[in-house]
């Protein structure tokens, strides 16, 4: 059996822990390693790690941070593939997906190495007679992130490279239920020449982040995940004076307009709606279709009916599994619930298996026609292959249903009327607005910024935004006397 290792101080090391979590395929749900549940020194460790790599990392010049960087980034890009496959196999990603999850993961890194320029302060001169102000960006010190099980790799990556190229040093607790990939990632950044204690990595669950939340050496604190346990990080967290930002739910709206590509709309929404089985924060799972458009829905129902899960070596496999058992679970509970509460189930996926692997977490792609905002398949967040439909009568009416949803994540629509466009993206309270483009996550320079119940905290997640969570700014004013200098301004030095 496989010991997903500590990292610890630069030592990769097996844990004391008497308590572990079995990590599995959830293709056919075989254990291929088990992570341990880390200590209360074990975690003491990690953090005083550190601290103590912090005093002098915060010293190194900004770049040579950045060529640490540099160096990182070849080192994942020549081992794109090897870290999909182990992605793929303890996530149940198809390749194809794996590989993109790393890659996103490798462009925030490049945007990291770009942290020289993204941490220049500011200047004015002669503020006042003979006075000048100007400001530093510094690093607060260690840092902590606690990731979700979609990303394994695209999200740590959002998180330690951008905080330690800020100067400041790092504790990651990924998901206990795919953290062989973010062990890979640590690996390569060791390999890159991190010093040791600039990156540590604990595993574990609730009982293992809770110390990372009231330690009074971590000064902030960085989740992807559910709304309960976002919610909670958040007001644990600052009640201990730390800095928080954490990403939560979702309920993603794409409004459909008469007037738009119908081919192009129906291509995005198959892989957008099922994709990944659903298990994106960025994920539509609510297409709007207004008025006239209201046609294309039996055609759109075909499409996604034909698309086939499978393992993720098989090229022909459109997604893979959920996560886990608990998972399939809940997304079974909630198809029924639109079943029961009046949705019409035009592809139903909860009866669905793939040969070979019976024993999988397999959910078929499934659409609800019908829905209303009153049923559980609306408000919650399945994140499973489910695609719920609704109709408004005019862009108005799309407009406040989708304002009138807790979650305000992503949200895109698909139009050929740029005044109908503009109207949507000025009025929408979502955060992340996709115009004629389904999941609108953007790239790296630009910032995550999730809305509402979506994300709690000031400063988001990569861009210019993440580099100010992770500093702070020191402004200085000076004046120099020039009566104070020994001969005055125009004193002869000399060099001899």
């Amino acid at each position: 059996m496989k010991h997903v290792p500590l990292l610890i101080n630069g030592e990769f090391k097996n844990s004391d822990a008497t308590q572990h979590i079995d990590v599995t395929n959830p293709a056919n749900n075989e254990v291929i390693a088990q992570a341990p549940c880390a200590t209360e020194d074990e975690i003491s460790q990690a953090i005083a790690s550190a601290k103590t790599a912090f005093e002098t990392w915060k010293d190194v010049p900004v770049t040579e941070r950045a060529r640490l960087m540099m160096r990182y980034q070849a080192l994942l890009k020549e081992h794109q593939k090897d870290i999909a496959e182990t992605l793929a196999q303890e996530t149940g990603k198809t390749f194809d997906d794996a590989m993109g999850d790393v890659w996103r993961g490798i462009e925030v890194v490049e945007q990291a190495m770009n942290v020289p320029s993204l941490m220049m302060g500011e200047t004015a001169e002669n503020v006042a007679r003979g006075i000048d102000t100007y400001s530093y960006t510094q690093p607060l010190g260690v840092c902590a992130g606690i990731t979700p099980f979609n990303f394994p790799a695209m999200i740590p990556l959002w998180m330690f490279p951008l905080a330690i190229a800020c100067g400041n040093t790092f504790v990651l607790k990924p998901s206990e239920q795919d953290p062989l990939t973010p062990v890979r990632l640590a690996e390569l950044f060791k390999e890159a020449g991190a010093p040791d204690g600039v990156l540590n990595v604990i595993h574990g669950g609730k009982e293992q982040v809770e110390p990372l939340l009231t330690h009074p050496d971590i000064k902030a604190v960085s989740f992807v995940g559910s709304v309960p346990v976002g919610q909670h990080i958040y007001r644990t967290a600052t009640a201990h004076m730390k800095r928080a930002q954490c990403f939560a739910g979702a309920k993603n709206h794409t409004v459909i307009m008469p007037d738009a590509n119908k081919e192009h709309v129906l291509n995005n929404l198959v892989g957008a709606s099922v994709g990944a089985a659903g298990q994106r924060c960025m994920a539509i799972s609510v297409a709007v279709f207004v008025g006239e458009a209201q046609q294309w829905i039996p055609e759109l129902a075909e499409r996604i009916k034909a698309v086939k899960p499978g393992p993720w070596d098989q090229k022909e496999s459109a997604y893979g599994p959920v996560i886990s058992p608990q998972a399939k679970e809940r997304v079974l509970r909630l198809i029924d619930s639109g079943k029961q509460q009046g949705a019409t189930c035009l592809v139903d996926g909860s009866d669905f298996t793939v040969e070979g692997y019976e024993n999988g977490n397999w959910i078929g792609p499934t659409v609800f026609s019908d829905v209303t905002d009153e049923m559980d398949i609306y408000k919650e967040e399945i994140f499973g292959p489910v695609l719920s439909i609704m109709n408004a009568d005019s862009l108005d009416d799309a407009l406040t249903l989708v304002n009138n949803n807790p979650y305000g994540n992503g949200t895109s629509i698909f139009t050929s009327n740029g005044a109908a466009a503009r109207k949507y993206q000025h009025e929408v309270t979502v955060g992340q607005v996709g115009i004629n483009i389904p999941i609108p996550v953007p790239l790296p320079f630009f910032s995550f910024t999730g809305w509402k119940n979506s994300f709690f905290g000031d400063l988001h997640a990569y861009g210019k935004q993440a580099i100010r969570f992770y500093s702070e700014t020191k402004t200085i004013t000076s004046r120099w006397l020039e009566d104070d200098i020994p001969g005055g301004p125009n004193m002869t030095i000399s060099l001899g």
